[in-house]
């Protein structure tokens, strides 16, 4: 599928959105699935991963329960995820877009935004240059990918999504509330079923209908601040720059248990355990985090989130884990007791400045940050399970830690 609007050469963003990214690597990996519906998951309490366009024709979708994606594609093979493959695979095509443009900016290991604006030259307009890093993804990598163009990054994403799969979108600058206005609400980002629910109240069922509507309206009904932001996009107006230091990039963790839970103790060691895996990824990457959230999902597939803002960056496992822990105990008393999965998430990712890290409150010179750098470095040499907090060896009640750092 590939659209050209006359005159896109104004467009010179790109949002390139693999398709069904896990699964078309397990499809490419294992030719004999090709055709059939696979869906990437495990296990009957998990969730999907990703899935096939096969299985997709059955309704099975990401994050859905893998009991009922069973149920509702019995004939679906279900392979289990293989990140580091996944990973090879993601660094191979943003070596491709870093071939075309310095200026990317990775979302995802799957999808990213280029700016195109300085490639004219050597490699044509943007609809060229798209065409082009499609034909190199197929035949280096044997896989599929729809790609937006578009004069501003909101446009370009909501254009890859709506080619998929396989295809090519381009919409010129002076298309774009032609482009827009038809589509749903719940295509502008900040539109979650909440959201969407006000709107289909107030009778704004379309992009179009948001920018029809005076600005008082909609700040009465969803605050200045939501509303100010829709009324923009719904406009066309994203003055967002593709920045390769400065996109959005997040990291996390999370569990799904084998029978739900309702023991603090046992929930509280799993929040250690998830604060020890994001803590240690940020520390591989150089990165800090200024922002950490969690994830719980109850017994009836309830799913909540809360997030907090550190005072300040951090790779620091105790101060995630705190963080955790302190959003958890939030929830707690709400009624749902029974818990299926818990996730922790680190967000807001900077790299590690050489002048080194400034201190958060209450934490000391010589604290938890060393016991972290001493536990990688034994980890790397001994292996993943040479050292653990007391808390997490088997038999092992779990202790609160300090309020101070050790030393």
């Amino acid at each position: 599928m590939t659209t050209r609007p006359p005159r896109a050469a104004g467009s010179h963003i790109l949002h390139v959105d693999m398709d069904a990214f896990f699964a078309s690597v397990a499809v490419r990996d294992t030719p004999e699935l090709r055709g059939r519906p696979v869906i990437v998951g495990g296990g009957t309490r998990g969730v999907v991963l990703s899935a096939t366009y096969e299985a997709r024709a059955f309704g099975v979708r990401s994050a859905m329960p893998m009991a009922r994606a069973r149920r509702m594609c019995p004939t679906a093979v279900v392979v289990p995820a293989d990140h580091g493959r996944y990973r090879e695979a993601s660094r191979a095509i943003m070596g491709v877009f870093r071939d075309v443009t310095p200026l990317v900016a990775p979302i995802s290991l799957d999808e990213a935004f280029l700016d195109v604006s300085g490639g004219r030259r050597l490699f044509g307009g943007p609809v060229e240059i798209a065409r082009g890093i499609r034909a190199r993804i197929a035949a280096e990598q044997g896989l599929t990918c729809s790609v937006g163009v578009a004069p501003s990054m909101f446009v370009a994403k909501i254009a890859s999504a709506r080619c998929k799969p396989d295809g090519l979108l381009a919409v010129p600058p002076e298309g774009v509330l032609s482009f827009l206005h038809p589509l749903p609400v719940a295509a502008l980002w900040g539109v979650g079923p909440r959201t969407e629910e006000t709107l289909t109240r107030l009778g704004l069922r379309t992009i179009g209908d948001i920018a029809r509507t005076p600005a008082d309206t909609l700040q009465r009904a969803l605050g200045k601040g939501s509303a100010d932001h829709m009324i923009a996009l719904a406009h066309g107006r994203d003055g967002r720059r593709v920045d390769p230091d400065g996109a959005e990039v997040s990291l996390g963790a999370e569990e799904t248990f084998p029978a739900d839970l309702a023991d603090p103790e046992r929930l509280d060691r799993e929040f250690l355990r998830l604060s020890e895996r994001v803590g240690g990824r940020l520390r591989a990457r150089g990165q800090v985090a200024r922002n950490i959230s969690i994830k719980v999902r109850y017994a009836d597939f309830t799913t909540v989130t809360r997030a907090r803002t550190l005072p300040e960056p951090t790779d620091v496992t105790w101060m995630i884990y705190r963080s955790a822990r302190a959003l958890f105990a939030e929830l707690r008393g709400d009624g749902r007791p029974l818990i299926r999965l818990v996730g922790v998430r680190a967000s807001r990712l900077a790299a590690v400045t050489l002048g080194g890290r400034q201190l958060a409150f209450g934490e000391r010179p010589a604290g938890w940050a060393e016991v972290d750098r001493a536990t990688d470095g034994a980890r790397s040499r001994f292996g993943a399970a040479s050292v653990r907090p007391a808390s997490l060896l088997p038999g092992r009640a779990r202790q609160p830690p300090p309020r101070a750092g050790p030393g």
